[in-house]
């Protein structure tokens, strides 16, 4: 436990939540933490410094990971859109499972304007809410949030000359430093720096406040485009990029999972794909991941410059991950590791310093963490589950992590195997994660793996039904 910031261990502030809702008369303000939730776009679980990727800068992320608690396996579920961060933030902000998050997508607003939103629970448990930075929900975030600025509806406005490169010659029309290419550099100011800018004001309005907070600051970097200053660019020669171990020039199977030339990730690259392209990619990847961190290292010192870090508990994580270069995919709309983990940090008082936590959760049980923080009890429709009894010490609620893209992919991880489904294609895919954690090896069509395949599908079909997932996938059943 770190003693800078411990105060009681988690065990004792879930058993004060679950008796305050018993008690609800007697929660008082002082009850409930400050809550700073930061969020990225496209962000690979492998993309920090200090914790598990030494080519790429990130030192107030490596920070937070010396001071709290990392979910090394944490996972999102899919989606139903080419756009995934949508359905990632839906689930986030409306607490339900992929399939019933989709449901209720089209009806976000009445959700929200109902009190079935993870800003609305904040604000009737008496917190002030914050927001800067991507929304990509259909409610609205000016009526979610007591305070909103700059909502970002979605991506970066991108440019024709963003894509296809850079050519086979080297030669690349685009540059991610130039102003002119717009995108992040529209209205002057790096969207960055604009969620930094307005972080530091929100944190000011607060010191000066006594209610608690919850602050929802999303930048959208590092999506594409992935532009920064040419100072954070110059910090990663191409020449000294690693090309992915488990690169391919083309997925085999791009076309019937959906990743075709047509996908607009994917058409960022040429097909096929070659290692200078896919390091020209990763270089901009990790350029703007680093400026992203500088922006974050700003929000970190304005908790600490508004007196009321002791209190605060922060959650880092992103909406998804993304392949930049490997299986011969750019894009996240896959099942791979790359595209569904994320990185998750969890620091607050009583977390433990250094520590991390193998076991799998999904990203989106950071919202009823939240809510059990704050002494609201658990809403009947919230699917995804509390972390504080992990960061105390109990197992993972998730035996089993599922993942699903549109109709054309399904998965299955165990702690050991991953099992994914591609109905158009005809295919399964296993993988022995345990030892092959970049899935290169597919052992689907060894006679030894038959026994785990047949189960693994068994599990998955079980799997679909209990997230209301009605994709046949019949057809894939392996014969006995």
């Amino acid at each position: 436990m770190n003693s800078k910031i411990a105060c009681f261990p988690v065990s004792a502030i879930r058993s004060f939540a679950i008796l305050s809702v018993m008690l609800i008369a007697t929660v008082t303000r002082a009850d409930q933490p400050n809550i700073v939730f930061i969020f990225a776009d496209d962000q690979c679980f492998e993309t920090i410094g200090g914790l598990n990727n030494a080519a790429v800068e990130t030192p107030n992320l490596d920070k937070l990971v010396r001071r709290g608690t990392t979910f090394t396996h944490a996972y999102n579920m899919g989606s139903w859109s080419g756009a995934v961060c949508v359905a990632s933030r839906t689930m986030l902000n409306s607490g339900r499972f992929v399939w019933n998050a989709n449901a209720i997508y089209d009806k976000s607003e009445k959700e929200r304007s109902e009190g079935r939103w993870w800003s609305e629970y904040m604000k009737a448990a008496g917190y002030r809410t914050y927001m800067t930075g991507k929304w990509h929900c259909k409610a609205n975030a000016n009526k979610a949030f007591d305070v909103a600025r700059d909502i970002r509806a979605g991506m970066p406005g991108d440019t024709e000359a963003g894509y296809q490169r850079p050519a086979a010659d080297g030669s690349d029309p685009w540059s991610p430093s130039d102003p002119k290419f717009g995108g992040y550099w529209k209205g002057g100011t790096h969207w960055s720096e604009v969620v930094a800018n307005h972080s530091q004001d929100y944190f000011s309005q607060a010191a000066s406040r006594d209610e608690p907070f919850f602050m929802y600051l999303a930048f959208n970097a590092p999506h594409d485009p992935r532009q920064s200053p040419q100072e954070y660019v110059d910090k990663y020669p191409v020449d000294s990029i690693q090309t992915p171990e488990n690169f391919l020039p083309v997925y085999p199977y791009a076309e019937q999972i959906g990743c075709g030339p047509k996908l607009r990730d994917e058409r960022l690259a040429p097909f096929p794909r070659t290692p200078h392209q896919v390091n020209v990619h990763r270089q901009e990847y990790y350029a703007i991941i680093t400026h992203m961190d500088v922006m974050i290292g700003r929000i970190l010192d304005a908790i600490e410059k508004s007196g009321k870090a002791d209190n605060t508990w922060i959650f880092f994580t992103a909406d998804h991950g993304l392949a930049v270069g490997q299986h011969g995919l750019i894009g996240k709309q896959n099942l791979y590791d790359h595209s569904v983990r994320v990185p998750m940090v969890v620091v607050g008082p009583g977390v433990d310093a250094g520590k991390q936590i193998e076991t799998p959760v999904y990203l989106q049980d950071i919202m009823p963490t939240t809510l059990e923080l704050a002494n609201v009890a658990k809403p009947e429709h919230v699917e995804f589950h509390s972390l504080l009894p992990m960061l105390d010490g109990e197992p993972s609620p998730y035996q089993r992590m599922y993942g699903a893209y549109l109709n054309k992919q399904r998965s299955i991880r165990t702690e050991t195997h991953k099992l994914i489904a591609y109905p158009e294609a005809g295919v399964l895919r296993l993988y022995d994660i345990a030892a092959d954690p970049r899935e290169m090896k597919d052992l689907a069509d060894n006679p030894k793996s038959k026994p785990l395949l047949q189960e693994m599908f068994a599990q998955l079909q079980d799997l679909q039904r209990e997230m209301n997932d009605d994709l046949d996938l019949t057809a894939l059943k392996p014969a006995n």
